[in-house]
This record gives C-alpha cells, structure tokens and sequence, in this order.
C-alpha cells in the first residue's frame, strides 16, 4: 500500500522478537522429551503457566516436552494432574537450589508446591 499523500503515514511496524531464557532445570534440551526422553520435535513448556507464566520465563523454568508427553496422550502435563505437579515441584526445587529460598519461590509464584516436604 502506497502510503504518499497521508496525512500522519503508518511506520514499520517491527514485532519484538521474545527471548527465551534458557532453562536452568538440569537434563533440559530442545529435541528430547523430558519426561520420555524421546529425541525428534519437541515443545518448549513452561512449568508455571497462566499469571506465572512470565516468571517461568523470567526463571527459566521451562522444559522440552514431545507433543505427546506435553498436549495429546493421557499422560500429558496439560491433561494429567499428578504429571504436572511433579513438574512444578522439580520446577521449585531447581529453583531453591540455583536461583533463591522457598520463601522467595513462594512470594513470586504464589504457591508451595512442596509443602509437604
């Protein structure tokens, strides 16, 4: 579209590309599933998601997962309770251990995930 002749022309607008923090939980790389360990395509997951997802982000508290492991089989995080409550609990105790106490875990994400540890 010509934009000669406007009044107030539109610029170029560029989209920000997001950065992605790399994940600080241990055996986390893109092309293996971690909770199967089957090697191919894989999605980025973010442990915490909804209001925390920025913080998973922030955190690198992310992991690989294969499609089926993250969205489609019976056993996927995003469908099956017990899978991912023990994602955020190895989510909190990575980032007890590299990034800070359970208290501060607590007051960013809202939540202890180990509360009975």
């Amino acid at each position: 579209m010509n934009q000669e002749g406007l009044l107030f022309p539109k610029g170029t607008i560029r989209k920000k590309r997001k950065k992605h923090h790399k994940s600080i939980i241990d055996r986390d790389a893109k092309g293996q599933c971690f909770i199967c360990g089957k090697t191919g395509y894989t999605e980025r997951h973010h442990i915490y998601g909804s209001a925390n997802r920025k913080y998973s982000e922030q955190y690198g508290l992310t992991v690989y997962l294969c499609p089926e492991c993250h969205r489609t089989s019976d056993i996927a995080v995003h469908r099956n309770k017990e899978v991912r409550i023990t994602l955020q609990r190895i989510g909190q105790r990575t980032f007890e251990k590299k990034c800070g106490s359970r208290d501060k875990f607590t007051e960013i994400f809202g939540k202890n995930y180990l509360e009975d540890e």
